[in-house]
């Protein structure tokens, strides 16, 4: 506790030189942040906050890792300098392991609830070994809890007994808004309503108070394996953070510093003889010393190299060629429907640590497309599940998922509805890798059916790909065959970085016109597709080298709407299928477009700043010396939605005929 505070006070004596990158500190925090702390073992997973600079130092910590974070040197032992102080990470053998942190508030609670979700499984699985059960906590600030995405981290982890302590850390502040202005509750009021998560309130300065509560509900949650919320009120003796200073707002500084927990502490040593006080006066100066030596440390460490910008954006995969037999010894054409099940089965066959939830996807109905169907009845519901209708839960919790050693797939039912999960797509999913240097990649599959398949209306057809794809981190991939479908499943499962499945509605079953070409005899249960590998169909024909040629890119949909288009320029076209859309492969794309000079982007999306203009883009850039027209871009009308009436959706929609129109223009350019 000594050194918490001490660390707060050296940060305001040399703020000159800390002011350069925000921080916030534990002052006042510090007996309910020790207390737990100091209980937990190698084997749980903690997700702390901003704050928790005293928890840290608890858990093994130094001050010198802190402070190394602090001034974002290259030495962080947390991020290499790319996260702010006291967003941490670890995954150290003899210490409690924390995932990636981000600065979003309340989001970790999500990943926390996705990690004991895993211990879970494991145990349902019989997977699970070691002597004494793991736990996960999930560190909060008061005023987070009235995120939406908190509360569907307590049902859930009430949903399922899982073994997680949310410990609610209760300062009355948020920023500068003071509790009555944004709650009407505390957190262990609020979470009485939900069944199966018990609460309870204490002192947070009151470090044996503390430390008894927390043993006791710590072995509750490793025994009985149920979740637990601790809310512990605490003054904050500091600022908000080193940006927002506790003197701008603040009125109740001289009655908050009566909360103090650091002399009651002391009191308390003091009365119980465990030191004297010039045995304390001794300790407090000696690690004050000890401070300004690993400052000064600190301080004159090396900053990060250019060149350290450009590591970890992804983990590395070993999936760099074709493996397996494209064609499998049944000759019978599957629907791409059934060989993303016959992938996933598969999989789960081999692998223990597969397990696939969302929602209904469990036994009932095996997804509204029955893409999941009888895999719930072969692998259990513990393995195959359904969620609530909670995006964000989906999303997120593979995050915790991944950090126990599991491997999720999982679904969210309509790409029209992925937009509460993009926050835990971007802010924890994507980011994960990076921040944490490389020690923490999250190792999930996200399946997302799209597009219109024939009258399903404004909220059931949406294209969303440009979204997903610009976000950093993740690998996306989007199949227009059922082999290659299966392929980039596998690849998907065996790559150990996110990645985002677009799964075509209207291609699951090839009943929309001129989508025939979506079956495929399926592929061994070998075959693998590396992500970011491109399929080049109709290649050009040497008979017809004197008339002029294109090359059209697409995937999903547009790969079908160029082939039939094509029909009626034999030996003229040659189509892209792109199959992944993150990481792109413009090598095959280039290459195309340098012999047949011309080149014709297609997307089912809304063409305006649409993903397919980007790599219109690019052809331009790269291709320019080799062009004989102007690289052109189709896609559905810019108009916000897609109407539920047929005339307006075909109206709305591209289609092979509006294809051929535009590819004959392009040839006569």
């Amino acid at each position: 506790m000594c050194t918490a505070k001490g660390l707060t006070e050296l940060y305001e004596e040399q703020f000159k030189t800390v002011s350069k990158y925000v921080h916030a500190t534990s002052r006042g925090h510090e007996a309910i942040q020790i207390a737990c702390g100091m209980q937990l073992l190698p084997n749980d997973y903690v997700f702390p906050y901003y704050r928790d600079d005293a928890m840290m130092l608890s858990m093994g910590a130094t001050p010198l890792q802190m402070m190394l974070q602090l001034m974002a040197k290259r030495d962080d032992p947390f991020s290499g300098g790319r996260a702010y102080y006291c967003h941490p990470s670890l995954k150290d053998d003899d210490k409690p392991k924390i995932p990636h942190q981000s600065s979003a508030t309340g989001m970790q609670a999500i990943p926390a609830t996705g990690a004991a979700m895993g211990m879970w499984y494991k145990e349902k699985q019989g997977i699970y070994q070691g002597d004494i059960p793991p736990l996960t906590v999930c560190s909060l600030g008061d005023a987070s809890v009235t995120e939406g995405e908190v509360s569907e981290a307590f049902q859930m982890a009430a949903l399922k007994q899982l073994p997680i302590l949310f410990l609610v850390q209760d300062n009355e502040w948020d920023i500068s808004a003071y509790k009555d202005e944004v709650r009407t509750w505390n957190a262990a009021e609020y979470v009485q309503g939900i069944k199966g998560l018990e609460s309870i309130s204490i002192d947070g300065t009151d470090f044996e108070s503390c430390y008894n509560t927390l043993r006791d509900v710590i072995s509750k949650i490793r025994t009985e394996r149920r979740p637990f919320l601790v809310h512990a009120t605490v003054p904050l003796l500091n600022h908000h953070t080193s940006g927002v200073r506790k003197e701008w707002y603040r009125d109740d500084l001289d009655v908050q510093a009566l909360r103090d927990p650091y002399p009651k502490l002391v009191k308390a040593i003091l009365e119980n003889g465990v030191m004297s006080q010039k045995e304390l006066s001794d300790l407090e100066e000696s690690i004050k010393a000890n401070l300004f030596v690993s400052f000064e440390k600190a301080k004159n460490a090396e900053d990060p190299r250019p060149e350290d910008l450009y590591t970890h954006a992804y983990a590395p995969t070993d999936i760099n060629e074709v493996r397996g037999e494209r064609l499998g010894t049944n000759e019978e054409l599957k629907n791409m429907v059934d060989c993303g099940i016959f992938a996933i089965r598969e999989l789960m066959e081999s692998h223990d640590e597969c397990v696939l939830y969302g929602q209904d996807v469990g036994g009932r109905l095996g997804g509204v497309f029955r893409e999941a169907a009888t895999l719930a009845q072969q692998f259990g519901d513990h393995r195959v599940f359904n969620t609530p209708i909670q995006e964000a839960f989906i999303v997120g919790s593979t995050v915790g998922m991944s950090a126990v050693g599991l491997k999720p797939i999982v679904e969210v039912q309509f790409a029209d509805y992925i937009w509460p999960g993009l926050n835990q797509l971007f802010t924890e999913v994507s980011r994960s890798c990076y921040l944490t240097n490389g020690k923490w990649p999250v190792s999930m599959v996200l399946r997302v059916p799209i597009g219109a398949y024939g009258s399903g209306g404004p909220y059931h057809s949406s294209s969303v790909e440009t979204i997903v794809a610009n976000i950093r981190g993740l690998k996306v991939v989007y199949p227009s065959n059922a082999a290659d479908f299966k392929g980039l499943m596998k690849a998907a499962y065996y790559d150990p970085n996110p990645v985002v499945i677009f799964e075509h509605k209207g291609l699951y079953w090839a009943k929309v016109a001129g989508t025939e070409n979506a079956k495929s005899i399926e592929p061994d249960e070998h075959y693998l597709i590396p992500i970011g590998q491109a399929s080049v169909l109709l290649p050009l024909i040497d008979a017809v080298s004197d008339q002029p040629k294109l090359t059209i890119v697409s995937y999903g949909m547009g790969v079908h709407w160029a082939w039939n288009a094509a029909k009626e320029f034999e030996g003229q076209i040659e189509i892209i299928d792109l199959r992944s859309l993150i990481p792109l492969d413009t090598e095959t794309i280039y290459e195309s477009v340098k012999k047949t000079n011309r080149c014709l982007v297609i997307t089912e999306e809304s063409v305006d700043g649409s993903f397919a203009q980007s790599i219109a883009a690019r052809v331009q850039e790269n291709c320019f010396k080799y062009l004989e027209a102007p690289v052109m871009t189709i896609g559905s009308e810019n108009m916000p939605a897609i109407p539920l009436n047929e005339t307006l959706e075909n109206t709305m929609l591209l289609s092979s005929d509006k294809v051929k129109k535009v590819i004959e223009e392009i040839l006569q350019f």
